[in-house]
């Protein structure tokens, strides 16, 4: 019964393989800990932050199932005074179906700051972007592999058809902020190149991100105002039918942080976080309240390393952005 079950999802995992290498549509890999990796999430945020910036991220969805999903990022930004605006460098390596499906991405941004007014900054960015794609053809299964009775026993007489694309995209994004309150857009892959790593046909579909939130600091003025805040938020994705809405809120004491957000009718997401100022740690869980059940799916799990330079080019005048660091 067991060999039975283990062939079954071999099967289903070569058929969604099948599926995906068609003439289809794929969808980004996303991270729940949205603004602990900000120029992922819209590249308008490079520079945000004045100084140099370092993120790590690492995220594993699903780990219970046999073809998890792995996905890791490393990004760098900071403001330059002299071009009137912000450098961002971010590259991930995401892994499907146990490292069936590898794709590996190499980002260039420039975001151009506007300061509108005294309490007004706007910026507008492009990110321009090499991709690599890799499929390990040693890993997939095929049905003239199975023998009724004794399972996978056979060579299969499927042949490689390629594996391997190398194409470049382009996005764009805009972000628009205040002391405590700040509102974006981005777009990603407007030139939708051809992603398919065999023969075919497959367009990589534009990302649309929308983001809103504020800093509302609690309680009247004291010692505890600027140390002490609830920071609402509400994300906005839409990718190729694929629509996701993330509504949700941190509570910010000190350095502590604590969220939670529900993303449409997917899962619950709970994160915590230290801040010290130049360093920061957080870990998130997604609990899946979906069909596939957090019993099933083993929920997601992500981790988030941040550090924080200080520097001297950044202008006395220069606003940072209250956002979230998680």
């Amino acid at each position: 019964m067991l060999r039975i079950k283990s062939y079954i999802r071999k099967l289903t995992l070569t058929s969604l393989l099948a599926i995906c290498f068609s003439s289809s549509y794929a969808q980004d890999p996303h991270f729940s800990q949205f603004y602990a990796n900000p120029i992922y999430l819209n590249p308008a945020f490079a520079g945000t932050h004045g100084c140099p910036r370092f993120a790590l991220n690492y995220r594993n969805q699903w780990p219970a199932l046999s073809g998890t999903f792995v996905t890791y990022s490393a990004s760098y930004d900071q403001y330059f005074k002299n071009i009137s605006g912000g450098i961002g460098v971010i590259a991930t390596h995401d892994q499907q179906g146990k490292g069936t499906i590898n794709h590996t991405t190499l980002s260039l941004i420039y975001a151009y700051h506007l300061k509108v007014n005294r309490k007004f900054t706007i910026t507008f960015a492009g990110k321009a972007t090499w991709n690599q794609k890799f499929l390990d053809w040693d890993k997939l299964t095929f049905g003239d592999m199975i023998d009724p009775r004794r399972g996978f026993i056979y060579a299969t007489g499927d042949v490689p058809r390629g594996g391997s694309r190398g194409f470049f995209d382009v996005s764009a994004g805009m972000l628009g902020y205040t002391k405590n309150f700040f509102f974006g857009f981005s777009a990603h892959h407007l030139n939708m190149p051809n992603e398919s790593m065999i023969i075919g046909d497959s367009k990589m579909p534009i990302r649309f991100n929308g983001h809103i939130g504020a800093d509302i600091p609690l309680g009247s003025k004291s010692q505890y105002q600027n140390s002490t805040s609830i920071m609402p938020n509400i994300i906005y994705q839409y990718q190729q039918g694929f629509m996701e809405l993330n509504i949700g809120t941190y509570v910010k004491y000190g350095a502590f942080t604590v969220g939670a957000w529900v993303r449409s009718r997917d899962a619950f997401i709970l994160s915590v976080g230290i801040n010290t100022g130049t360093f920061k740690v957080g870990y998130s869980y997604d609990v899946t309240v979906s069909r596939l059940n957090n019993g099933v799916s083993g929920g997601s799990h992500e981790v988030s390393l941040g550090l924080y330079f200080n520097c001297k080019d950044r202008p006395p005048s220069f606003r940072t952005i209250s956002c979230p660091s998680f």
